[in-house]
């Protein structure tokens, strides 16, 4: 299924910013990032962006190092049963929400960023079903790529034009119920009559999708959880 209750770590005000004035290293700033992400604690994780910001660290290395180190660890509990949707849900919103301080310095400064691998995703005709959809973005936006959403009950006529318009590198498609996994496969011929099935990984998920219903639709990969969605996607497009 596409899909952290924020943990108190223990640590108590070890990860709060420090006071203005005070020094504050970075790998200090680093590891308060990744744990106040693994916490899903939203307001320590965009002071600690802001922190890093005010001491000059490089925004790229906040995201990757940071933020993106964090969302790992979360990534690995939960395929273990050690955290569930909701502290997934929190660390992906924290996430986010420090991501969009950090791109915004980086906008500020003119900084040169890597070009962005492109992703489109919705949620397949029929079905309205938005949170998994939604939380695969937040995690594919925050590994670093440009993601168009198309929303929900999405036609397949729909899909084939985003992959023409935005010619994106992975195309993702949700589906949480057995009677619209079919509208899956319709994206999919769809692509293939308008000649642009090559041009594009497909990745299916959704709590009806399962691997081997992957396979017989000809989609190029699957993900069980959201998590497992990005480290596939990332893949898919010779990032890992």
């Amino acid at each position: 299924m596409w899909t952290s209750s924020g943990r108190e770590s223990g640590l108590g005000s070890r990860y709060i910013p420090a006071e203005r004035g005070a020094i504050v290293e970075q790998n200090e700033i680093l590891d308060g990032l990744r744990q106040a992400v693994i916490d899903g604690q939203r307001e320590v994780v965009e002071r600690w962006a802001n922190e890093a910001i005010q001491k000059g660290l490089d925004p790229l290395l906040a995201i990757e190092e940071g933020l993106r180190k964090g969302l790992d660890v979360v990534g690995g509990s939960f395929r273990r049963g050690e955290f569930f949707l909701p502290e997934l849900l929190m660390a992906a919103e924290a996430a986010k929400a420090a991501s969009a301080i950090l791109e915004k310095e980086l906008e500020r400064t003119g900084a040169q960023t890597p070009a962005s691998r492109v992703m489109v995703i919705g949620t397949v005709a029929g079905d309205i079903h938005d949170i998994g959809k939604t939380l695969v973005a937040v995690l594919f936006k925050v590994a670093g790529f440009s993601v168009i959403d198309l929303g929900v009950n999405v036609p397949a006529e729909r899909f084939v034009e985003a992959v023409k318009e935005y010619k994106p590198d992975i195309l993702g498609l949700s589906s949480l119920l057995t009677t619209t996994a079919k509208g899956q496969k319709v994206v999919i011929d769809g692509l293939e009559e308008a000649g642009v099935r090559r041009q594009v990984k497909v990745m299916v998920g959704g709590g009806a999708i399962t691997r081997d219903w992957a396979d017989e639709i000809g989609a190029d990969g699957y993900g069980e959880d959201a998590a497992e969605a990005v480290e596939t996607g990332e893949k898919l497009v010779g990032l890992l």
